[in-house]
């Protein structure tokens, strides 16, 4: 017969187990042994990463997409005077939020003072004509030095004021975070704020559109409804000033609404609400008529797609149709007005008619045809094809498309359903928080490969202004979120 072992032996042999094995991970390090990073954990990491970027990284305050590890080279969209810092995201204003962010979760000095940094920089930078371009240079001599209205720039410079790639608009939406953070008592980030926000209205157009770039106010213009061209596309419509058009490119349907928001937000003013509520007629208007109920990337005044860039033909455009949806949704949500509606159901039916095989979308679809427009490259002409087998590496011709993702937010809008976004749990923020303190090297850097345009094969690691941006982020929201529990747990 078997002999039972007492329950006491049980007990006692497992205690030991759990002794043996607590020994054992001790003995093996912190890495096996790891403990949720507390507040104080978080906050110190994150003063340490400040300290190094504000001390080796910035350039006055501000900042370009990336350094390299010696900190010789800099790059934003192309490689960086020493004199310059870049205004397009992930540059300034990215930098400049997240600083703003860990502050608002420690009260930490450290950080409001990186933040008051970037909002300077980007003051400094603030074009005569209201608004901002893609990177700032602090040389007055320098050739991309712009006219600055701070009248520390080169009079002569370039004052293009931009909305392409989030430029004006980042900048802004940060300023206007700073503006309220500090109770509207810093006299030289709100007047930035106003000018910029009074150079914009006055750059939209009466149809309620918006150019991609301004120097001054813009002409009235017609208000009609969008069509297609009734000439060869193929060969006619090109404007050498395309720029001065209607346009939607690169998502600027999204993040100018999103700015027009925050500036009724912030200060309450209702040319503000008006401004944004005149863009969402723009995109009603803008919508072409069947067989293609979607948007194009670029117009002229009579909202008709014309050529933008040598690759950008006039045609309907399956990024811009998506984020003119997803903006669409957005101010149905904030606006209460179901007008905005409308337009979306054709809209979505065309979408799911011209997905490629693969489930992407592509970027350009030929004008009444739907067939998908491409390009090749030889040497430096762009020849039109209908083959994707051959395209140019430095644009997207495809993208996966959010057809699934726009249908069902349709269809929650349309239902009134109030979706609130649902946290991360707070186990998941720990895990995130230990991951990224462990990443922070003894100097205070995230160190990571390059995915910006460098040269291949140099081995080189880089300090990343996304990536600093992103895990200061985080962890202001695990801070955040720890503050909440331990509040929630007080009696």
């Amino acid at each position: 017969m078997m002999t039972r072992t007492p329950k006491c032996q049980h007990t006692a042999q497992l205690c030991r187990l759990i002794a043996t094995v607590a020994l054992l991970v001790g003995c093996l390090g912190p890495s096996f042994a790891q403990e949720a990073p507390t507040a104080a954990d978080a906050t110190e990491g994150m003063k340490k990463a400040a300290v190094y970027f504000r001390q080796n990284v910035a350039v006055h305050g501000g900042y370009v997409y990336e350094v390299s590890e010696d900190l010789k080279t800099r790059f934003g969209e192309g490689e960086a005077l020493p004199s310059e810092i870049w205004v397009q995201p992930p540059g300034t204003p990215s930098v400049g939020m997240a600083f703003l962010q860990a502050w608002k979760a420690t009260a930490e000095a450290e950080f409001l003072s990186g933040a008051q940094e970037a909002a300077r920089a980007l003051c400094h930078g603030q074009l005569e004509s209201g608004g901002w371009t893609d990177r700032v240079n602090f040389d007055p001599k320098g050739k991309t030095t712009g006219h600055y209205r701070s009248g520390r720039g080169n009079p002569k410079g370039r004052d293009v004021s931009t909305l392409d790639d989030d430029k004006t608009q980042s900048a802004l939406c940060f300023l206007m975070e700073m503006d309220q953070a500090l109770e509207f008592k810093d006299a030289e980030i709100h007047d930035a704020c106003v000018v910029a926000l009074d150079s914009l209205l006055k750059a939209q157009f009466a149809n309620g559109g918006f150019p991609q770039g301004w120097s001054g106010p813009v002409e009235p213009g017609p208000v009609v409804k969008a069509s297609f061209p009734d000439y060869d596309w193929k060969t006619e419509g090109r404007h050498k000033d395309y720029w001065n058009y209607e346009t939607l490119n690169d998502g600027l349907a999204g993040t100018v609404t999103r700015t027009l928001h925050l500036a009724h937000q912030v200060y309450g003013e209702p040319r503000y609400k008006d401004s944004l509520l005149k863009f969402g007629d723009f995109l009603i208007r803008a919508q072409l008529p069947e067989p293609q109920p979607a948007w194009a990337q670029q117009y002229n005044h009579q909202l008709q797609p014309i050529w933008a860039r040598r690759f950008e033909p006039p045609a309907v455009a399956g990024r811009e149709s998506e984020d003119a949806i997803e903006t669409l949704l957005f101010l149905t949500e904030v606006t209460g007005e179901k007008r905005f509606l409308e337009p979306i159901p054709a809209a979505l039916a065309w979408i799911r008619r011209s997905m490629l095989p693969d489930g992407q979308i592509a970027r350009f679809y030929e004008l009444r045809t739907n067939t998908p427009l491409y390009f090749r490259r030889e040497g430096d002409n762009y020849l039109l094809t209908y083959n994707d087998d051959d395209l140019p590496g430095h644009y997207s011709f495809r993208s996966r498309s959010r057809l699934q993702k726009l249908e069902q937010r349709y269809e929650e809008v349309s239902q009134g359903k109030v979706i609130e976004p649902k946290p991360q749990s707070l186990k998941l923020l720990q895990k995130d928080a230990a991951a990224i303190l462990g990443k922070l090297d003894d100097q205070g850097r995230w160190l990571s490969p390059t995915t910006g345009k460098k040269p291949n094969g140099s081995g080189t690691l880089w300090i990343r202004s996304d990536e600093f941006s992103k895990n200061v982020t985080l962890l202001s929201d695990y801070v955040t979120r720890l503050q909440q529990t331990t509040d929630l747990k007080s009696p």
